[in-house]
């Protein structure tokens, strides 16, 4: 699932979130589980973001960690 996707996603869980609690009360379970629904998407949000930001030789020594210009030496 592309960002745009869940970016989507949450607005529609977001919309849907509200109607559930305006209809069985902000202290209901049902409010509360259609909000933890929203925050989950805005998590994966943002755990992809966070991959996204990888440099291309942290992903280069991701996919080679035995590579020279990877190897981390202690001093």
């Amino acid at each position: 699932m592309t960002n745009n996707n869940i970016q989507e996603k949450i607005e529609q869980e977001r919309e849907e979130a509200r109607a559930i609690c305006d209809a069985s009360g902000a202290n209901s379970k049902e409010c509360a589980v259609a909000w933890d629904s929203v925050e989950e998407l805005q998590a994966e949000s943002a755990h992809q973001k966070q991959n996204k930001s990888q440099s291309s030789l942290e992903n280069y020594c991701d996919d080679n960690p035995e590579a020279v210009e990877c190897r981390v030496y202690d001093n």
